[in-house]
């Protein structure tokens, strides 16, 4: 694990944090845990960013009650990377660590891109789900059908942060894009100066900073799989809760992606959705309380539910 991150985290979060890591095959997928119990939760971050960053406002919350693996998904933040970034080793992936992680079901939390793959993953292996919390999950039907040029913003933000890498230009671009959501962490600045070295220390690599556009790639030339894959089988029969940011895009685009997160909600018998007011898309940087309440709350039901069960046996 990045000592940087380790490190970092270690002295901004007040709970115990420890590393993780697990092997498949060549290569090594990497994360921070804290807490103890069950349902185990896992975090899966947006797109292009790493989750052992993304939730540094997320883990003690949750660590209070359960344990919290924020892992970084292949070729981010610490994991070692993949030859070719797809939807189907990304998903694979959020599986065989869900699976790892505990002996019964785990709570998946992803947010954005990371909403995504939860969905696809609890499609294909819903043995391994007891909760979901979306966090303004993206959706492959609402995305395919925006304009063009948003989806070109996507990969040409990919392309000018390979470019920045290339000219030695990223370190300023990552702490600038950073230091708002730092600053929301934390006054003390020793620890917001530790925190940006750890996330500068996050897109060091070539093969860091090309994520972004990889999973950009992924994503547009994947929506038939996706599609498939989401359509194949229903959500498992689990506590959800959706949460919709409301600024931050084009209102028109905003209301279509908030109705698919309230459909999403309502297509299973224990679905919640939130919207919550004057919030960016990044609710890991603008509301980590409002993550946190919310996983805290699935945890909570999913322990209910096990205890009616173990009473009615």
């Amino acid at each position: 694990m990045c000592d940087l991150v380790y490190d970092a985290l270690s002295e901004f979060l007040p709970c115990e944090v420890r590393r993780g890591e697990l092997r498949l095959g060549g290569r090594a997928l990497r994360w921070i845990e804290a807490g103890s119990g069950n349902p185990v939760v896992v975090l899966e971050s947006g797109l292009g960013e790493p989750a052992t960053m993304a939730y540094a406002g997320v883990l003690a919350a949750v660590a209070e009650h359960v344990r919290v693996i924020a892992y970084d998904r292949a070729g981010l933040g610490d994991s070692d990377p993949v030859s070719q970034v797809t939807v189907s080793s990304q998903v694979s992936d959020l599986a065989t660590i869900a699976a790892a992680a505990s002996d019964g079901p785990c709570i998946l939390a992803g947010h954005s891109w990371g909403g995504l793959l939860v969905l696809m993953a609890a499609a294909q292996h819903p043995d391994l789900v007891a909760g979901l919390v979306l966090i303004d999950p993206a959706d492959e039907i609402y995305w395919s059908k925006l304009p063009p040029e948003i989806h070109r913003q996507s990969t040409d933000t990919g392309t000018m942060i390979m470019e920045r890498h290339a000219s030695g230009e990223l370190t300023t671009l990552v702490r600038e894009s950073f230091t708002p959501f730092i600053n929301r962490l934390t006054d003390n600045q020793q620890l917001r100066d530790l925190l940006l070295d750890a996330y500068e220390s996050c897109y060091a690599y070539e093969w860091q900073a090309g994520m972004p556009y990889a999973e950009s790639q992924a994503f547009n030339g994947s929506i038939s799989l996706i599609t498939q894959i989401r359509s194949a089988a229903p959500l498992p029969d689990v506590p959800v809760v959706v949460l919709s940011a409301t600024i931050g895009a084009a209102a028109e685009h905003r209301a279509m992606w908030t109705a698919v997160h309230a459909d999403l909600a309502r297509s299973v018998s224990r679905g919640t959705h939130t919207v919550l007011a004057d919030t960016h898309h990044a609710i890991n940087e603008h509301r980590p309380e409002a993550i946190s309440t919310a996983i805290n709350q699935v945890v909570a039901d999913v322990r209910a539910g096990w205890r009616t069960r173990d009473l009615a046996r």
